[in-house]
């Protein structure tokens, strides 16, 4: 019978002839790339591109300007900054209110959530399976003059006359924050779920408190997360359109509703397309943040 080591040897001569046996490795055809990038180009690119060029145009029933005149118009008028400003303002507050609710539920589900993990990623995760429709106007039926919560506060008779919070700017906030929240949440967790446990245990044995431990060790290391969740929140809340128009009733004038006005309502392409533009450089700007955000940490090269 052959020794262990003869048939070690028998192996390692054989290696060879079984990789020259193997075909050699080839990248995939660029016909591979055809469907997908004209799919790209019809359904995105080419929109872009109309939606830009319809931009430099004068609006219906003017006479032709300068290129810019829809800029102009936008970017020097002290109610259409106005605009904007409402616009990255409520994007702002949106952020903010996400990362302080989001963040205690992000450390919960990663440090101390045990057995029920699973359901609060449920939880989570179903909203996000739900219409935003739907979503919106069950806020509408629970801040309603007769919904739950003017009912709860006459009840408990903190309040006699029910309060108005539907067409408000705090409906709006608490809609916004009750569809984003959960991308914060998922955020935070995946780079709270990366953190060394170890370096919390040296700095809790050098004799750091667990007050301290959290604010000099676990949230430095956890601010990679809270950068990610607070650009997508901004992002998508700077383009949030359904939940303004249900539980704002205009009080607040964004661009996404100045955009659906001009297209549906004035039919000004042309001012409706360059708004369309300013905010899709707003989207731009937090789509480079983000991945200037992921080189530093070294995701990508």
């Amino acid at each position: 019978m052959a020794t262990d080591v003869e048939k070690t040897n028998a192996l390692r001569k054989s290696a060879p002839n079984v990789n020259r046996s193997l075909p050699p490795y080839s990248p995939v055809g660029l016909h591979w790339v055809w469907p997908a990038g004209l799919f790209l180009c019809a359904f995105f690119l080419a929109p872009l591109v109309e939606v830009g060029r319809r931009s430099f145009e004068a609006s219906r029933g003017a006479d032709a300007g300068f290129l810019l005149v829809q800029y102009d118009r936008l970017l020097f008028d002290t109610f259409y900054l106005g605009v904007i400003g409402e616009t990255i303002g409520l994007s702002l507050v949106t952020t903010i209110a996400c990362v302080l609710i989001g963040y205690p539920v992000a450390y919960f589900l990663v440090r101390h959530a045990g057995r029920w993990h699973s359901l609060i990623i449920f939880l989570l995760i179903t909203p996000l399976l739900t219409s935003i429709i739907m979503r919106t106007y069950g806020w509408r039926v629970i801040l309603a003059r007769r919904g739950l919560v003017n009912e709860t506060l006459m009840d408990l008779g903190l309040i006699d006359t029910p309060l108005r919070w539907l067409n408000s700017p705090e409906a709006i906030v608490i809609g916004l924050v009750h569809v984003l929240v959960p991308f914060m949440v998922l955020s935070i967790a995946a780079v709270l779920q990366g953190i060394d446990r170890s370096l919390e245990e040296s700095a809790r044995s050098l004799g750091a408190s667990r007050p301290r431990t959290f604010w000099r060790v676990t949230l430095p290391l956890s601010l990679d997360g809270v950068g990610t969740g607070a650009i997508l929140v901004f992002m998508l809340a700077n383009g949030s359109f359904v939940t303004l128009l249900l539980l704002g009733g205009g009080t607040l004038q964004t661009l996404p509703l100045l955009i659906y006005q001009q297209f549906n309502i004035t039919r000004d392409f042309a001012f409706a397309a360059a708004m369309s533009n300013v905010l899709l450089v707003l989207a731009v700007a937090c789509l480079y943040l983000q991945l200037r955000l992921i080189k530093r940490r070294g995701v990508i090269g």
